[in-house]
This record gives structure tokens, sequence and C-alpha cells, in this order.
């Protein structure tokens, strides 16, 4: 398949700058797979489709203040640098720009809270960087920091916390779960009332979030790996609600990956952690994923490959064609849709 596939064409001004007020007051696209409909209602609907026979899977990772500015010791030069990825306690993997200002051995301070060492080198931007800081790296990181919004939006965010999920709780990420983002503690509620069940598990989101694919034949795209983690107490909750038939339902893609990467060819689960580089497009088979909530994703990304693969290439772009028409709102603070 070619990456052209995937494309579709979107008006620009539809691309969301800011999240809606309240979260669930977005509005959500319900696609049946089954008879090929789309509805068309707003998320806090979102109880009319899920009961006690649905388990809703959660990212609970949390966005770190991942964009810093530094100034180099040797040049004067300023630099951008987006940590992406932890590789031991001080030592970070990072997305670079201006890239060539930043040459290995060079050392750049960022205020009085935070300096780093560039140790390596990678293509497109990418550096290795060692940090030396004084106490807690999260306490210096937040005092220099910025939230790492993607590039297309273009308006200052007025509340950080707005690019978190109400149930964020393990730092690590560079981008938000977005799906996650239009969930509200009552909302929670009311779905946990209706008896559905919920269960959390961990990826940090990293730099493919930011990268687009720069290959004609999709085959040849590689993924940046990610961290996952699924408890005991979670993989036991997959595996009894397997069991019973029940139907998983994935909050976002990143829920996604973490299950297909972690499931038996059974659809059954093992508490574990480790890196995934898993990419999902067309016409893979899922082993444990039966339904997901999911924003609207660029035109020929990896997150649409993989919403292909689950309602199919043709179907996809008839319903993001219709959510054009429509005028949802696209991207990280966009509206959402529901693929039963």
């Amino acid at each position: 398949m070619k990456t052209s596939d995937f494309y579709y064409d979107l008006p620009e001004e539809l691309i969301a700058q800011h999240p809606v007020e309240p979260r669930d007051a977005s509005r959500l696209l319900v696609y049946d797979r089954k008879t090929e409909t789309i509805t068309h209602k707003h998320f806090y609907d979102l109880p009319e489709y899920l009961g006690e026979n649905d388990v809703l899977v959660r990212n609970n990772t949390k966005v770190i203040p991942a964009r810093i500015y530094g100034i180099s010791d040797e040049t004067g030069a300023k630099v951008e640098f987006l940590l992406y990825k932890r590789l031991d306690l001080n030592e970070w993997k990072t997305l670079c720009k201006p890239a060539k200002k930043a040459k290995i051995g060079y050392r750049f301070t960022f205020g009085n809270a935070l300096a780093c060492t560039v140790t390596g080198a990678g293509e497109m931007g990418e550096r290795t960087v060692r940090f030396e800081y004084e106490g807690a790296f999260e306490a210096r990181l937040s005092e220099v920091g910025h939230t790492p919004l993607p590039p297309y939006i273009h308006e200052k965010l007025k509340d950080g916390s707005r690019y978190q999920t109400v149930y964020a709780k393990y730092d690590g990420s560079c981008a938000a779960p977005t799906a996650g983002l239009h969930f509200t503690p009552e909302l929670m509620d009311k779905l946990t009332a209706k008896g559905v069940g919920v269960i959390d598990v961990l990826l940090h989101v990293g730099l493919g979030t930011f990268r687009p694919v720069q290959v004609d034949d999709i085959k040849d795209h590689k993924m940046h790996s990610e961290y996952w983690q699924i408890t005991e107490e979670a993989a036991k909750a997959l595996n009894e609600a397997k069991m019973q038939k029940k139907r998983i339902v994935c909050v976002g893609t990143t829920s996604v990956r973490v299950l297909e990467s972690a499931a038996k060819e059974d659809g059954t689960f093992e508490a574990g952690h480790g890196e995934t580089s898993i990419f999902i497009y067309p016409p893979y088979r899922f082993k444990a994923v039966d339904a997901l909530i999911t924003n609207f994703h660029l035109p020929e990304s990896t997150l649409i490959m993989l919403v292909s693969a689950l309602c199919g290439r043709e179907q996809t772009l008839r319903v993001y064609n219709e959510a054009v028409k429509e005028r949802y709102r696209f991207f990280s603070f966009g509206d959402a849709m529901l693929i039963l």
C-alpha cells in the first residue's frame, strides 16, 4: 500500500487550535462497522453506547514539560530540545532544532536549573544528551520546560492541564494520548455506574507522534520504539474480560498499541513491560481490540493507517470525508469518533 492511499483533503480551519469546554462537550462521530452507519453525537452521549459488557482500556501516561530552550556555552546559540525518550537517570534522546547548532560535545544551559551535554547525533535532528542538575530531575524540568504541543497548534494553551487526561498518572510522554482528553470525572462515574469496566495500561508516547511517514510504500516505514507496561492487576482484568467475552474498548491508539504488542496469539495477556515499535496498518488482524475511541488524525499518518486496519481503508476515508463535510474539529484538540 502507498502512503498516498491514506490522503484526504482537510481545510486548515478545521484543525482545532484549543480544546472545548467542558471536555466532554466535543462532538462524537459513531461509526458502526457491521451496519456501516454514521451517527452524530456528543462525547457526553458515550454512556448510550457502553454498558456492563464493555471494558474501557485507558493509557494513564502523563505528559512532561518536554520542550526546553538552551543556550550554547560554546556559541551562545539558542536551541530547542524536545525530550522524547529517557535512556537512564540522566540521559535522554531528544529532537533538536536547529540541530546543526547542537554538535557532539557542546554544552547547553537552561536557566539556572539544568544543563546538558550533547553525547550523540542521529538523523533528522535527533540528539542524545546527558543532563546535569541538583535535586530531582522532574523538579528542575518543571522549572524550565514547556508543554510540547504539536506543531499544527499555533495558539498558546492557557491551561496546561487541558493537555493531560484527568486520569494521567505516570510521567514520561512528549505528547498526550489525545482520545482521553474528552473524559471528565463525572463522565467516568456515569460509565462505571452502568457497569463499564476500566483497566489502565501504560505507553509513554514518543517521537512517532511528530514524525511524518516519508516513504512511498508504507511497509518501508519504521516506527520509533515506545515504552509500555501492563501490571499484574491489568493483565488479570483483561484476561477475565476476555474469558467473559466482554468487548475491549480502547481509549486511543496508544492503548491499542499496548494491547496488540503484549497480547498472545489467543488474545490473552501476561503482566510485563518493554519497548514496542508496532506498526498497525491494513490488513492487520487484531488479537485483543474490539472497539476504539479515537480522535481524527492527520492525512497519511500512521494513526489513520491504524484506524484503517480496524475499519478498512475505504470506509475510513468515507467517514473522514463525512466528518469534514459536517465540520468536525480535527487532531489533538479536536472531536472524537467511536468505532464499534
